[in-house]
């Protein structure tokens, strides 16, 4: 069972809804200065303003922008540019509304539509910024012809006002430019991050597919000459000279287990790649899988000390996964070549998540190796073919698994590996979908 790789529409709607956000949150303050403005000039000024309509204008600016806080919170994944644009287009049709009812281009606060026009060229794509430039264009044109006077005595008092009134609209205009485009910056950045991160994953990925192609390869290619090393072998073992020597019998023998083991490796390796897969899955259970494991692995390792602990009450029915086997057992060969005092596997569950840690008491992880975790040749093994490869497959292979690898040093010394898996993706599933649970033996 795998786990579905975000995708670079997925990061552009989530940048696309904290924009939105933004803008719900800029649409309040416009709400509150509007209503602050007009109070002031109505009653500070004495200006007589039409208080109904623009109090209307203003209350379907805030029923608007509850409409689209319900959008976000009931169907964040409609938010599309396009939704955006209409967020803006409703604000622009509102300020168009005011100066309409209080004096059109004779009204300082005329200058906040390139505070419109801004906001949809950082926020829009070009087709939809154009559009929002034509708009605000007309609205511009038709309330220098049509718009209601402000009743305002001549004779030295409408250019002092006129005056206050594009200061306020400057400041006004810098102040929210200087917040939302640094928000909406912020939001950029963290979307560039992430689609770095994806193609950092897919970038892995393929380094997977060519290192599982080229094994493949390989497997292949050795499968034949190990085979006919096997048949020679096995003539030799039958002549009468070589059955008469103790010495060399013996020879023989270790030398067919070696070949035998070897042949396993490369089955394993082509089982791996997903060659004949669907044969090589057996039903069996999680204690089980892991106690026939670590009797394989302690085959060929041999800590002075090995424990395998776990904290399960009831065990689980799985699918044995090739690919599961040999990411824990890289893990415990790592652990073993830092520490083959002693060796510690512990298993336990949380919900529906299986954790898995593998401990030992070598020199641990240095920092370098700490904060690039899971990229490929990062090593303390200096000098060896393939190194840092294996803990890359590990963090890969449980990745695609659905899970997720920690590392870290311990406190008083050593190394501490944690596979944390979603039971699901490896546990056999009964009619409900649900696990279907065994008695601990």
């Amino acid at each position: 069972m795998f786990a579905a790789e975000p995708s670079s529409s997925r990061v552009e709607r989530n940048t696309e809804r904290k924009n939105l956000r933004l803008l719900i949150q800029l649409r309040w303050l416009a709400v509150v200065g509007q209503v602050i403005t007009i109070s002031l000039v109505h009653s500070g000024m004495g200006i007589a303003l039409p208080l109904l309509p623009m109090m209307a204008v203003v209350s379907a600016l805030a029923l608007t922008n509850l409409g689209y806080m319900l959008w976000l919170q009931w169907r964040p994944a409609t938010v599309t540019p396009r939704v955006l644009f209409g967020a803006l287009l409703a604000d622009v049709v509102a300020l168009a509304l005011q100066l309409y009812l209080s004096g059109g281009v004779n009204n300082p606060f005329i200058y906040l539509f390139l505070l419109q026009v801004i906001l949809g060229t950082v926020l829009l794509r070009p087709q939809y910024a154009w559009a929002m430039v034509g708009i605000t264009a007309v609205c511009v044109v038709a309330l220098a012809f049509c718009y209601q006077p402000l009743p305002v005595v001549l004779g030295g008092g409408l250019p002092n006002l006129y005056t206050l009134g594009l200061l306020i609209c400057f400041a006004l205009t810098t102040i929210l430019m200087v917040v939302f485009i640094t928000q909406v910056v912020s939001n950029l950045r963290q979307r560039d991050s992430r689609l770095a991160d994806m193609r950092q994953r897919a970038s892995e990925e393929e380094h997977i597919v060519r290192m599982g192609l080229l094994a493949t390869g390989a497997a292949h290619e050795l499968g034949t000459p190990l085979a006919t090393m096997s048949v020679i072998l096995g003539d030799w073992q039958h002549m009468r000279q070589v059955r008469e020597d103790a010495d060399m019998m013996a020879d023989l023998a270790e030398m067919q287990e070696q070949l035998l083991r070897c042949k396993a490796i490369v089955n394993g390796v082509l089982l791996s790649a997903g060659e004949t897969r669907a044969a090589g899955l057996e039903s069996t259970t999680l204690l089980q899988f892991l106690e026939q494991l670590v009797a394989r692995w302690r085959q060929h390792h041999e800590p002075e000390k090995f424990f395998f602990t776990h904290q399960l009450e009831r065990d689980v029915p799985i699918l044995s996964d090739t690919a599961l086997e040999q990411v824990i057992c890289n893990v415990l060969d790592n652990a073993f070549e830092a520490s083959p005092q002693e060796v510690h596997l512990h298993l336990e569950r949380s919900d529906d998540q299986l954790e898995l840690v593998v401990r030992d008491l070598g020199p641990g992880f240095t920092e370098a190796i700490l904060a690039n975790l899971g990229k490929p040749y990062q090593s303390t093994k200096q000098g060896r073919p393939g190194r840092g490869v294996g803990l890359f497959l590990v963090v890969n292979v449980v990745r695609s698994l659905g899970g997720s690898v920690q590392a870290g040093n311990r406190m008083h010394g050593g190394a501490e590996v944690r596979i944390r898996l979603p039971l699901a993706s490896i546990t056999l599933e009964n009619d409900h979908g649900h696990p279907t649970p065994i008695a601990a033996g």
